[in-house]
């Protein structure tokens, strides 16, 4: 996963500005006692970071993967 997946469901699951704010406070133990955008610096991958931020969010499974995209029609 990269960044901008991991900020793509961040938007999706909580809404622009709520996502920034979750990011930059909630502290995750599932990646050392670090806030999201501490845990990015230091080189955590996002896909854990963003597993570890669902499961204290309560995200549900089935949105984890985020929400479904129509494929273009050309």
């Amino acid at each position: 996963m990269r960044i901008s997946d991991y900020w793509r469901l961040m938007d999706d699951e909580f809404g622009a500005g709520y996502s920034r704010v979750l990011s930059s406070t909630l502290v995750l133990s599932g990646v050392g006692g670090r806030t999201a955008d501490q845990a990015l610096a230091a080189g955590v991958e996002p896909r854990k970071v963003w597993l570890a931020l669902c499961d204290l969010q309560d995200v549900p499974a089935e949105r984890r993967l985020g929400r479904d995209i129509a494929p273009r029609r050309d």
